[in-house]
């Protein structure tokens, strides 16, 4: 056996061995885990992508930017049945 030190942030660690208590495993078991899965598939366990959003994202994250700087130009609902009403007509 050998050790390894990895360096993570304190909040990471707690959620993470939390969540492993919870798996039956601890962190040592889960890295280890990790690693194997590593060597099986020839690469990282899963997969890690920069997800590009569409344009229809881009448009509506541009728009839900701009209706929380100006809300007030924007009508709002407390009322679900009267929301509806108006995207019915």
């Amino acid at each position: 056996m050998t050790t390894i030190n990895v360096r993570v942030d304190e909040k990471l660690k707690v959620d993470a061995s939390e969540l492993f208590d919870e798996l039956g495993l601890n962190i040592s078991t889960a890295i280890n885990i990790f690693l194997r899965q590593s060597l099986i598939r020839g690469g990282l366990p899963f997969e890690v992508v920069k997800e590009i959003p569409n344009e229809t994202t881009l448009a509506a994250m541009k728009e839900a930017e701009e209706m929380m700087k100006n809300p007030s130009a924007y009508k709002g609902y407390t009322d679900v049945n009267a929301m509806f009403e108006d995207l019915l007509k």
